[in-house]
């Protein structure tokens, strides 16, 4: 089985995992628009390819997965599950199985307004959320909530332009600089964070690894302890299998009072996932597994608690013709 990654970046630890799995049953290419990404250079074979808006991109897509015979991809950034979500046909033609959620659930996903009222609609607990100052306002002014809150972007990632604020002063200069913003309720409970996978096959979430988060550095999780919640598993499979995420999802979450909120959700491989593997969590052979056609039997919590990340700089050094042999290698 040949396995396509697209837009690798640094996720080196995640090409590692599959090159790891599919010992001897199979390949590992990546791709990247950076011949200076570094997990480049840890797949059996990497292609640089222009960035996802390129017009050709799709084009360039198949044209890997026809010469390098693949059966399945994933892609590791947001923006990019849903494009191949929406171009699933053109993938499948070529042999390779676009492993993703459904276009509709990639978009909501990245909105994170739709993310809230898709979560309101399902009844999971959620941080409430308002898309103007004057909606706001009105919950303000009848207790619904206060300040402070959280002002984000609505469409983002790596917790780009997201502030805490204390006033409408505040609010308002942040409305008048920036274009599509949101305002959310200030969650004061614990930063959880948790990976899941959702069976292919039967829809079923089958493993879910829970982390308390320690701290957090350009929006991922920096350091952080494995843990164990029925509560969370429960509401987490609820949500999951309810909306119809297939796959591994990346979830943050916030828990008060005994209450667990669903914050944001990526249906992909996060940042944080290694730490879920090293813990013994395999949701790399469960894909393959279902990509054999098999299914997984549900497993959820089977790891230990107390098992610390911590997350630590490492460099990749390479030779100028060792980044022009990657660049030739697309052409």
């Amino acid at each position: 089985m040949n396995l396509l990654i697209l837009s690798a970046g640094t996720r080196n630890k995640i090409i590692e995992a599959f090159k790891q799995e599919l010992a001897g049953k199979g390949r590992v290419v990546v791709t990247d628009c950076a011949s200076v990404a570094p997990a480049l250079y840890e797949a059996d074979k990497a292609y640089l390819v222009p960035e996802i808006t390129a017009y050709d991109y799709v084009d360039k897509i198949v044209e890997i997965c026809k010469a390098e015979e693949i059966d399945a991809m994933i892609s590791l950034i947001d923006p990019e599950l849903s494009l191949i979500a929406k171009e699933r046909t053109r993938f499948e033609r070529a042999g390779a199985i676009p492993v993703v959620s459904t276009y509709e659930l990639c978009e909501a996903s990245l909105d994170k307004y739709d993310m809230y009222e898709m979560l309101v609609k399902l009844g999971i607990p959620t941080a409430k959320s308002y898309l103007s100052i004057d909606l706001f306002h009105e919950a303000l002014s009848v207790g619904e909530v206060h300040y402070p809150v959280f002002v984000k972007p609505r469409k983002g990632s790596a917790s780009l332009n997201i502030n805490k604020v204390h006033s409408d002063e505040e609010l308002t200069t942040l409305f008048h600089v920036y274009k599509d913003l949101m305002i959310q309720e200030f969650m004061e409970g614990q930063e959880y964070g948790a990976d899941a996978y959702i069976d292919l096959i039967s829809g079923k979430c089958t493993q879910i690894f829970l982390k308390k988060k320690i701290k957090m550095r350009a929006g991922e999780t920096d350091k952080s302890v494995s843990v164990k919640d029925e509560k969370a598993f429960e509401i987490i499979a609820r949500f999951v299998e309810h909306a119809g995420y297939r796959g591994v999802v990346d979830i943050d979450l916030f828990e008060q009072d005994g209450t667990w909120y669903v914050s944001e959700v990526n249906p992909r491989f996060g940042g944080g996932y290694p730490h879920a593997y090293a813990c013994g969590v395999n949701m790399v052979s469960s894909m393959l597994r279902n990509l054999r056609g098999e299914q997984n039997p549900v497993d959820i919590g089977n790891y230990k608690e107390g098992i610390y990340m911590m997350k630590y700089n490492e460099i990749c050094i390479k030779k100028e013709e060792d980044l022009v042999q990657v660049t030739r290698s697309i052409k």
